[in-house]
């Protein structure tokens, strides 16, 4: 079995694999990751390869500990991947990214696939049918979006993310939710449609902590799965294992 550790800033994912398969996923605080790693030692005594992904900072002495009692990959630019980098600047591609990217070539082989990650930012990455990573675009999440209004402007309210009645809001707040949401339906829209143009047998996977609220009011085919990038997680441990 397969332990995989996505380290945030505050948050910290864990989740079980059996092969393909999640048995258990949990999400704690950063301070709870040692005790919480020998639960689950203690609970699946079959763990025995673990993949690290940290944007945020782990002590020195937490990563020893893993790497002590497991067969440790922590991930970086350097990592054995099942994709070729086409990235320009392949050091500085987010580790994220690099695990979306690979779910998607272990998913969806030989595809020409855009795979859209909304979360604090949205990530659009995309792979040819060649296994090739391309590159793609970052912009602003929905929150970053919310919040932007409110701290750089005098008078607009900081709001809570909600779905517009109308595309014309009657008041400040309908605007502003019109705006942010609207704003971000016909971006990705917008760039699915310039992608489909020019790869007629395209893939869209979206993905991240905000695509369960876009899912629903996105008129383009796609494919919603929210364990994504912890599935790409896995399957870089698994290409590396064999």
């Amino acid at each position: 079995m397969n332990l995989i550790v996505d380290v945030g800033n505050t948050y910290v994912k864990l989740a079980v694999f059996k092969d393909d398969a999640i048995k258990r996923k949990d999400v704690i605080k950063l301070e709870h990751l040692l005790n919480h790693i020998d639960f689950l030692k203690k609970e699946y005594k079959s763990i025995s390869k673990v993949i690290l992904s940290s944007v945020g900072k782990l002590q020195d002495d937490t990563v020893n500990y893993i790497d002590e009692h497991f067969s440790l990959i922590r991930l970086n630019s350097d990592t054995n991947l099942p994709f070729t980098n086409l990235y320009s600047t392949p050091k500085t591609l987010g580790i994220d990214r690099i695990a979306l990217v690979s779910a998607s070539v272990n998913k969806f082989p030989e595809n020409n696939a855009l795979i859209i990650d909304a979360g604090t930012c949205i990530t659009y990455d995309f792979v040819n049918n060649k296994n090739e990573y391309l590159g793609g675009a970052i912009s602003p999440g929905i929150r970053m979006r919310y919040k932007s209004l409110h701290n750089l402007t005098a008078n607009l309210p900081l709001l809570e993310t909600e779905i517009p009645n109308s595309i014309t809001g009657n008041s400040t707040n309908a605007s502003i939710h019109s705006g942010v949401v609207h704003g971000v339906l016909k971006e990705i829209e917008g760039v699915i449609r310039d992608y489909e143009l020019k790869y007629s047998d395209l893939t869209v996977i979206l993905t991240g902590g905000d695509a369960n609220f876009l899912s629903k009011q996105l008129k383009s085919s796609i494919f919603a799965n929210s364990n994504f990038l912890l599935e790409g997680l896995n399957y870089i441990l698994q290409f590396n294992s064999n």
